[in-house]
């Protein structure tokens, strides 16, 4: 099942190595922002960003990151459906 555009990502317990295959699956999907909230969240943006940008020789890849630290879920959610997207897409929460 395809990811929609906009993710809100859970962390709570901060980075795990399957962050590594869902930023290739949200590649693959298309998915435009991904708002992360939980444990050290500012670090698995920068993870993200990394795994996303590689060697920088494919320009193509590319997702709108965010981090969210002492935020609530809610608010995050708000954040992430305020977001614009084309098409416009619903927010999918998913737990890391």
């Amino acid at each position: 099942m395809p990811y929609e555009k906009k993710v809100v990502l859970k962390c709570p317990a901060g980075y795990k190595l399957a962050l590594d295959q869902m930023v290739e699956d949200f590649l693959r999907d298309g998915v435009a922002l991904v708002a992360v909230i939980g444990r050290d969240c500012a670090k698995v943006e920068d993870i993200i960003d990394e795994l996303i940008v590689g060697d920088g020789s494919n320009p193509e890849r590319f997702i709108v990151t965010t981090s969210h630290p002492g935020e609530s879920l809610q608010d995050v959610v708000e954040f992430a459906e305020s977001f614009s997207t084309d098409p416009a897409g619903k927010v999918q929460i998913v737990e890391l």
